[in-house]
């Protein structure tokens, strides 16, 4: 109550002053003139002249109460509106606006509404407090994403932008094979060599890539391997008599195929559609051929390697259409691929590898800014191979995989990412992972 007398300054109070003043010199003025009622309209009865010289008086100080309440309303306004600015520059948070409502002059007259009370802003409530919260971005990175696909990883680079990736995998492959080298006259006769083998196959491969975006929507790629393998296979020739196992152990390391890639986006929606983009790898045989490898026999019929090979062998050309569909909070792609293995001239004649075709799908999900998981399958049926264009019977393969995988962003430029591929199928490696560190520059 004291702040809202401090704010009626003095030159309020003497209008104030000024208006009382002319109230009751209205007011006097008007009962002096009441009293001179013409006498033409004077009642008979003195009664009557009395209430009639009250109505008269009545009317007329309603007329000037109405002047006057207009006249401090609009003072009132005024001072409220200079005292609530004082105020907010000296203490913003202490204090409230004069309210004319508290007064006398309000109550006056009840049903008069006032017109200053709804218009007046309230200057400390109405002024904004703090900042909202920036909103948080729904948009999918599809980069943290670890693969789309043997021949898709993440998304285009951008122009002039270079990603050096190290990666490192191991495959662990574990089978049982029946080799027969006989004759079967009937199905319970089988005359020949017939070898029981079980191989456990382990493989690592280390890798360093560079990709480099020519445009906003075209990018190349080159991969450099080197492969070590360690093979254990153990063999029991049984048409033969031989009372032990025989063991054998192979291993190789060196260069792998080096594989040279491009990508090109081949659209760029605006509405939310799915984003497709072309693949092409080619692979070099720079790795050691298995037509080089050198074979011993160490007891009748049971052949092994000395070495294993690094490479395939021949030269290998790859296209491919990824398909890439962002929705929060995922990101669905999938991969159609085939295969084309030229054939090469080696000591046993021309050999023709078999082509191929492949299919991939998943669903990455993104975890939060920085972390995002996969879950994809990936299937390539490998047709029979030839040589001097005689098909070769059990070349045929089907490898399936099951691929889960994770990345976190590290930094602005560096991603971790880690896969897992479990094979479904028996042509296909039991277990392989693979760690990828790219790092944009």
């Amino acid at each position: 109550m004291e702040n809202a007398e401090n704010n009626i300054n003095p030159l309020f109070s003497f209008t104030l002053s000024k208006v009382a003043l002319a109230f009751w010199l209205s007011t006097s003025s008007t009962s002096y003139a009441a009293q001179n009622i013409p006498s033409d309209v004077k009642p008979v009865n003195q009664y009557e002249t009395e209430l009639e010289r009250q109505r008269i008086l009545l009317a007329k100080q309603g007329e000037k109460i109405e002047a006057l309440t207009r006249m401090v309303n609009a003072l009132m306004a005024n001072s409220q509106a200079t005292g609530a600015d004082k105020n907010s520059n000296k203490s913003p948070n202490k204090g409230t606006p004069y309210n004319v409502a508290g007064t006398n002059t309000s109550t006056a007259k009840p049903k008069q509404p006032m017109p200053t009370q709804s218009t007046t802003p309230n200057v400390a409530q109405n002024k904004p407090v703090g900042q909202a919260p920036p909103k948080s971005s729904n948009t999918i990175d599809a980069s943290a994403i670890p693969e789309l696909g043997d021949t898709f990883s993440g998304v285009l680079s951008g122009k002039g932008t270079f990603v050096l990736e190290p990666s490192f995998g191991y495959s662990y492959t574990d089978n049982n094979r029946v080799f027969l080298d006989a004759f079967s006259f009937i199905p319970a006769l089988v005359v020949g060599l017939i070898d029981l083998r079980e191989i456990k196959r382990h493989s690592f491969i280390g890798s360093i890539s560079a990709r480099y975006g020519i445009t906003e929507r075209w990018e190349v790629d080159l991969k450099v391997p080197y492969l070590a393998r360690s093979d254990s296979q153990r063999s029991r020739p049984v048409s033969i008599g031989v009372s032990e196992d025989e063991i054998f152990n192979a291993d190789g390391h060196g260069l792998g195929d080096i594989e040279v890639s491009t990508r090109y986006q081949l659209n760029n929606p605006k509405d939310g559609g799915p984003i497709f983009v072309a693949n092409l790898v080619a692979t070099i045989p720079t790795g050691t051929s298995p037509f080089d490898v050198e074979f011993m026999q160490s007891t009748p019929g049971a052949v092994f390697p000395t070495e294993l090979p690094t490479g395939s062998g021949y030269v290998s050309i790859q296209p491919s259409v990824t398909a890439i569909y962002a929705t929060d909070p995922g990101v669905f792609f999938g991969n159609l691929s085939y295969g084309y293995n030229m054939d090469t001239d080696e000591e046993v004649g021309n050999v023709d590898p078999g082509d191929s075709a492949g299919i991939s799908f998943g669903l990455g999900v993104s975890l939060n800014e920085r972390a995002s998981m996969s879950l994809s399958y990936s299937h390539k049926h490998v047709l029979k191979s030839k040589i001097n264009d005689i098909k070769i019977d059990g070349s045929q393969l089907d490898i399936g995989q099951l691929i889960i995988g994770y990345s976190f962003r590290y930094s602005p430029s560096t991603n971790v990412s880690l896969s897992l591929a479990i094979g479904v199928t028996d042509d296909a490696q039991d277990t392989r992972l693979n760690f990828r560190l790219p790092v944009t520059f």
